[in-house]
C-alpha cells in the first residue's frame, strides 16, 4: 500500500501539475483552465492537412497492421481445439438491462414533451444497462461474471472511474479536443451529473474486456504472437517517464501538436512507474508473447466508444470535437482517426482496473 500510494502521488503531480506548471512558465493565462464548467473556446485548433492525416494514419497502421497479420497468418490447431463451451441460462437482470436500455436509447433519441426535465439525463440509465447487458452475456458464456462473482470491486470501479474520466476532463482543458452542448448547468449541477455520468466508464470498459476474454480466438490466436521485451527495460522506462513527463507538460503550450499525448502519456508515465518499482504492467505478458491482455483491453475501449459516439449522437446533452490537422471522415461526431484514441485508453483503463483489483485483495482476505 505505501508503494501504491507514492507512485499515486508522483503519478498525480505529473499529470495534474506538470500541465499547469507548463502554461505558467508560458506566460499563458491561467485564469482560463480554471473556469467551471468549462465552456470558453480559448484554443484556435489547427485546421484540416492531408500531411499530417497521412502521417497519423500510417503511424497507426504501422503498430496496428503487424498484429493484426500476424493473427490472421495463425492457423487454427485442431490437435488442440476445444469442445464448445458451456453456455448458461441468461440472468434476468440482463433482461432487465435489454429492456432498460432500449427504454432509455428512445429516450435520449427523441424529445418527448413530457420527458423534458429528464432530457439531459438519459446518458447514465443508457450505461448502467449496457454494464448489466454485459455482464449478463459474460454470465451466459462462462457461469462467472464480476457482478456475481466480484461484487465489492464491481461496486469499487464505480467512484474510481469517475476520479479516472475526471482526469481526462482535467487535461482536455489544454487542448480543448472536446466540449459538452446541448444545455447549461451550474458548477454544482454540472459536477454531480458528470460525476454520476463519468462512473460508468470503467465498469463499462472492463465487463466488455470481461466478455472479450471468454472467447477462445482470444486464447488460441493472441497468445503467441510477436514478443517485444523493451517494456521489461528499467532504463527504457526511465527515458520513457522523462520523455512523457515533457510532453504531458508542454500539451498546454503546443496543444495542436502534442493533443494525441493526452491519451499516450498517461499510459507511458504508469507502466514507467510500474516498471522502476518492479510490478508487472499491462504490457508484462507481451515480453513472452502473449498479447491477450492488450488485445481484449483496446477492443474493449474500442466497442464500448462505438456505443458512446452513436448513443451520443442524436442525444440533447451531448459532446462535440475538435481535433486539429485531422477532424475530417466523421462516424458520429468523431473524426475516423479518433477512434485509435480508444486503443491506448482501453489499456488504461485495464490498468487502473488491475491496481484496483490488487488494492482490493487485501480487503477480501480480511473480510
Amino acid at each position: 500500500m505505501k508503494n501504491f500510494l507514492i507512485k499515486l502521488i508522483i503519478l498525480s503531480g505529473i499529470l495534474i501539475g506538470l500541465p499547469f506548471l507548463g502554461v505558467m512558465l508560458a506566460s499563458l493565462p491561467v485564469n482560463r483552465y480554471l473556469e467551471f464548467p468549462p465552456e470558453t473556446q480559448y484554443i484556435d485548433h489547427a485546421p484540416f492537412s492531408w500531411i499530417a492525416f497521412t502521417g497519423y494514419s500510417l503511424f497507426i497502421l504501422a503498430i496496428i497492421l503487424p498484429i493484426f497479420i500476424r493473427i490472421l497468418s495463425l492457423r487454427k490447431d485442431k490437435r488442440t481445439a476445444s469442445t464448445p463451451a458451456d453456455f448458461y441460462k441468461f440472468p434476468w437482470w440482463g433482461w432487465l438491462g435489454i429492456i432498460t436500455g432500449l427504454i432509455a436509447w428512445v429516450l435520449a433519441w427523441t424529445r418527448f414533451p413530457w420527458f423534458a426535465g429528464f432530457q439531459p439525463h438519459t446518458f447514465t440509465p443508457l450505461w448502467l444497462s449496457f454494464i448489466f447487458v454485459i455482464n449478463a452475456l459474460t454470465y451466459k458464456r462462462t457461469g462467472k461474471c464480476m457482478i456475481i462473482n466480484r461484487p465489492k470491486y464491481f461496486i469499487m470501479l464505480f467512484p474510481v472511474s469517475a476520479a479516472f474520466w475526471w482526469l481526462f476532463e482535467y487535461l482536455n482543458r489544454f487542448v480543448q479536443n472536446w466540449q459538452y452542448v446541448g444545455v447549461h448547468f451550474s458548477s454544482l449541477e454540472y459536477f454531480f451529473y458528470a460525476t454520476i455520468s463519468f462512473s460508468t466508464v470503467l465498469p463499462a470498459v472492463l465487463g466488455t474486456r470481461e466478455l472479450i476474454q471468454s472467447f477462445s480466438w482470444l486464447n488460441k490466436k493472441c497468445n503467441n504472437l510477436i514478443t517485444i521485451g523493451i517494456f521489461q527495460s528499467k532504463p527504457m522506462a526511465m527515458a520513457v517517464l522523462i520523455a512523457s513527463s515533457a510532453g504531458i507538460a508542454l500539451v498546454g503550450i503546443w496543444p495542436n501538436y502534442l493533443f494525441s499525448l493526452l491519451w499516450i502519456s498517461p499510459l507511458l508515465i504508469i507502466v514507467s512507474l510500474q516498471i522502476l518499482s518492479g510490478g508487472n504492467h499491462v504490457f508484462s505478458d507481451i515480453a513472452r508473447g502473449d498479447w491477450r491482455l492488450v488485445i481484449s483491453s483496446a477492443l474493449a475501449a474500442l466497442f464500448c466508444g462505438w456505443f458512446w459516439e452513436m448513443w451520443n449522437y442524436f442525444s440533447l446533452a451531448k459532446w462535440i470535437y475538435s481535433v486539429p490537422f485531422v477532424h475530417r471522415f466523421e462516424i458520429f461526431e468523431m473524426p475516423v482517426l479518433g477512434y485509435a484514441g480508444y486503443l491506448p485508453f482501453g489499456l488504461e483503463c485495464s490498468l487502473i482496473g488491475e491496481i484496483l483489483s490488487r488494492i482490493s485483495q487485501p480487503l477480501r482476505n480480511t473480510g
